[in-house]
């Protein structure tokens, strides 16, 4: 009898269950402008509605607000502007939750001003210090700083700073003394050890080199592993991302996402790519490629290097480097063994994405691919080269004859700019950073931004595709102008793009009737509307599976 009392409850319950149609949506959006990057759908629409994590509708606030159940939620745009949801081709999740919780040398003017950050944290604790971001090309001083520096502040604690490409690295004499490297240690096959007029080591380790210190500090726990994730995570979707493209997981660390994924913490649509190393090719080549919770996480990707990087003058090159001559740059992994895993993945049913920045790297890369996918008779492959920085023009073609995909980042641009003339000369920018003259070409073309080398920052790269300047509008028309793409064409290389790249284009990168609801709110137009204003512009919402995920206060 006590019980009684709660079946007028249970009753009204079943009530509103019946009563509530199939079709009522779980989120309208009204009163904004919707940019669908679809020709088929009407330009003039302002309302979105969104049931079961796909797109349902994209309409006018009348019909959308027609359709509102008491369980949808209805969201006000107030003249706010949705896009397809911002997706970063090729960037490093745990490297930025890492960047995060390291010291920030991004920006610094001088090693000088490294040492006073690196100097505020010394005496605070025990153990490695760890930072990234430096930069000597944009100090006044331009040469590479020297170990002694370091060891002037950092006492008894080994210290390794990575520069801001990760291809190189600055240690202090502990860090080199613990990983074992003294005068007579020879530079490893792919990288250099620096040395001084002395045969000392500076402390300055490029490519493999860095290797050398990074394989002794010891390796996070899971626990800092997710904590890193969950960190870089909220700093993604607050700046719009609703997917990554991670280039270089691990397979243990790429069961932890997909276990994530599966409980809910890793609500960021994840792409992966698996590193190439033994103990995560070989079961991850065997397990085959993956996806969970309707492709919320995918893993279907190798990631090879075949080069370094430009800053470090790690780059390929076909010839010598204008500023270092009898200099080409460094081939990090044989070309036996990219071909070797090139065959492995191909067989295993995935796909193949390769660092390549010099022009040698990139033909190494292109002729490796095409003589893999030809004998193993591979169709609509879409293998990848992350990054295509610099180009021979005769093998700009080679990308659309040979369906291979430019996974490009449009602020190394912008970034590198001031002095890739020097490393390259004149006649060599005519491939550089040429993703205009790949698109005409007729290759796909994706663009992210490499964080944590680069900030976590779309607009900033639609910015950079669409004039090739600084924030400040330098060099006035743009560097290389004649590589600027237009609003529209920017945004669906950070959309559609990516989505063709990850295999998804007929789920992600527009917005679609029956399209999966990946959004993101802002509050200007990146297409129509001035590129300037795309350096000020503001995320309002980020909306991921039909799940509001981020939303300004």
């Amino acid at each position: 009898m006590r019980r009684l009392p709660f079946l007028p409850v249970l009753v009204c319950l079943l009530g509103l269950i019946a009563c509530t149609p199939a079709t009522t949506p779980d989120l309208v959006l009204h009163g904004g402008r919707i940019i669908t990057l679809d020709d088929d759908e009407r330009g003039d629409a302002t309302a979105l509605v969104i049931r079961a994590g796909r797109i349902v509708d994209i309409t006018d606030d009348t019909s959308a607000l027609a359709t509102v159940g008491g369980l949808t939620r209805v969201v006000d745009l107030a003249g706010a502007v949705v896009i397809p949801g911002l997706a970063d081709s090729h960037c490093h999740l745990q490297g930025l939750g890492k960047a995060l919780s390291q010291i920030d040398l991004n920006d610094t003017p001088s090693a000088a001003a490294c040492v006073e950050l690196v100097a505020e944290v010394a005496g605070a604790g025990t153990g490695w210090i760890e930072g990234r971001g430096w930069d000597q090309n944009d100090w006044e001083d331009t040469t590479y700083p020297h170990r002694e520096l370091l060891d002037t502040v950092t006492g008894d604690r080994p210290c390794l700073l990575r520069r801001v490409d990760g291809h190189a690295a600055w240690a202090n004499s502990i860090a080199l003394a613990n990983a074992g490297i003294d005068r007579d240690t020879p530079d490893p096959d792919g990288g250099r050890i620096l040395k001084d007029e002395a045969g000392e080591p500076t402390g300055i380790l490029i490519d493999n080199g860095v290797d050398l210190v990074r394989v002794i500090i010891p390796a996070p726990d899971q626990d800092e592993v997710r904590r890193r994730v969950l960190l870089a995570q909220e700093h993604c979707l607050a700046h719009g991302l609703t997917a990554v493209h991670d280039a270089g997981v691990s397979w243990e660390d790429a069961q932890l996402y997909e276990q994530m994924t599966r409980t809910g913490e890793l609500v960021l649509r994840y792409y992966g790519m698996l590193t190439d190393e033994p103990e995560s090719l070989d079961p991850g080549l065997a397990a085959g490629p993956r996806s969970a919770r309707d492709q919320l996480f995918t893993l279907r990707t190798v990631k090879l290097y075949a080069d370094g990087a430009l800053g470090s003058r790690g780059a390929l090159l076909l010839a010598d480097y204008t500023d270092q001559p009898d200099q080409r740059g460094l081939a990090v992994t044989p070309g036996y063994h990219l071909s070797d895993v090139c065959r492995r993945a191909g067989r295993a049913g995935f796909q193949v994405g390769t660092h390549a920045i010099g022009d040698a790297a990139n033909r190494q890369v292109l002729d490796i691919y095409a003589e893999v996918c030809g004998e193993l008779g591979l169709q609509d492959h879409r293998w990848r080269v992350e990054h295509a920085q610099i180009l021979d023009p005769a093998d700009i073609p080679r990308f659309g004859e040979l369906g291979v995909i430019a996974a490009m980042q449009p602020v190394h641009c912008t970034s590198d700019m001031d002095w890739a003339g020097e490393r390259l000369g004149e006649e060599r920018l005519a491939g550089a950073y040429a993703w205009r003259s790949l698109l005409d070409a007729g290759a796909h073309v994706c663009s992210g931004t490499d964080f944590p080398v680069e900030k976590v920052s779309a607009l900033a790269g639609l910015y950079a595709s669409r004039t090739r300047t600084h924030p400040d509008g330098t060099p006035l028309g743009g560097w290389q102008p004649q590589e600027k793409l237009d609003g529209r064409t920017a945004l669906e290389l950070y959309t559609a793009g990516s989505a063709y790249a990850a295999f998804m284009e007929h789920e992600l990168g527009r917005i679609k009737a029956g399209y999966r609801a990946d959004l993101t709110v802002l509050d200007g137009d990146p297409v129509d509307g001035a590129a300037e204003d795309l350096l000020t512009m503001q995320v309002l919402m980020t909306v991921v599976d039909g799940r509001v995920v981020f939303e300004v206060p």
